[in-house]
């Protein structure tokens, strides 16, 4: 029996030792070639600011989520309707100075924008009348580019000016260039145009305007604040109890794929965003945006 505690103690002495150095390899190769943990590129930073109208205490902090949530009412029927709504809130807490509890304003800027963010809708809810969970099934549109500016704080809406600029410009020139080759309407025009829509420009490096894998913005790259929709979340039915969740992913290549426990199903762009509710049918619970960035 004692060989046998002996036998278990050691090999689970042995199974942290390989954890450890594994973890300590993994940091190594982070810190070497650049690329960041998972944390890390889905990490927002948001700037809190609480109000109190009735003693006028102000205060302010920072945090870190991993998540937007976006809250559905009667008023949202868009995805950033139930962002703004999110970012606003009121709570009742302790006021030093009133010496009881007051009512305090809170709201949240993004001050730090991740490389892909993740979006919440706030479907599933405790129903205190029927005393059991609810889902919402109103309908929410949400966009396959998502551009969050507006919802950024005063500082990092400053940073993201000049980049946004960039992008905006190199948009454009590839807009006018479509229209002059479009009228010319030759052969060879149509083949430089292909090659302006690829994925690289003529030095063959990766197109400024594209979304890129890598790491966080302050690595060698620059947010823009806009993100573009790849992969959704869905769940089917009326119940918060039951139901079927499914996972809808663009591929490299911009084809959409279902993935339907083992069934994958090649799905249309325009059918991704008819996963916004109002039915039994599928409707988006999450939605995973990466970011358009711009090399420093």
């Amino acid at each position: 029996m004692v060989d046998e505690v002996e036998k278990h103690i050691r090999r689970s002495v042995v199974l942290v030792e390989i954890h450890w150095k594994n973890r300590i390899r993994n940091d190594e190769i982070h810190f070497k070639i650049g690329v960041a943990p998972i944390d890390e590129n889905m990490r927002e930073g948001r700037l809190r600011w609480v109000h109190c109208q009735e003693s006028g205490e102000e205060s302010s902090e920072t945090e870190s989520v991993y998540s937007l949530k976006c809250h559905i009412s009667q008023e949202v029927n868009h995805l950033h309707e139930g962002l703004k709504h999110a970012l606003k809130s009121e709570l009742e807490k302790a006021s030093p100075s009133l010496g009881r509890s007051a009512i305090y304003l809170k709201e949240s800027h993004i001050n730090g924008l991740p490389r892909y963010l993740t979006v919440q809708f706030v479907r599933f809810f405790w129903k205190r009348e029927s005393n059991q969970k609810a889902k919402i099934l109103r309908k929410v549109d949400y966009p396959l580019e998502l551009d969050i500016y507006d919802l950024c704080s005063d500082d990092l809406r400053k940073k993201l000016e000049a980049p946004r600029k960039i992008l905006r410009d190199e948009e454009g020139k590839k807009l006018g260039l479509k229209a002059s080759e479009k009228s010319s309407g030759s052969k060879d025009n149509d083949v430089k145009m292909s090659d302006a829509e690829g994925s690289s420009n003529r030095s063959g490096e990766p197109s400024k305007a594209t979304s890129e894998e890598g790491v966080p913005s302050d690595s060698g790259t620059q947010m823009t604040g806009i993100y573009d929709l790849v992969a959704v979340l869905t769940h089917k039915g009326r119940s918060a109890d039951s139901g079927h969740y499914v996972a809808w992913v663009k591929q490299e290549s911009g084809k959409w794929i279902e993935f339907d426990d083992d069934s994958p199903i090649a799905q249309r762009e325009e059918d991704i965003t008819k996963l916004s509710g109002g039915g039994d049918w599928h409707m988006a619970y999450i939605c995973m945006y990466k970011a358009r960035v711009l090399p420093k």
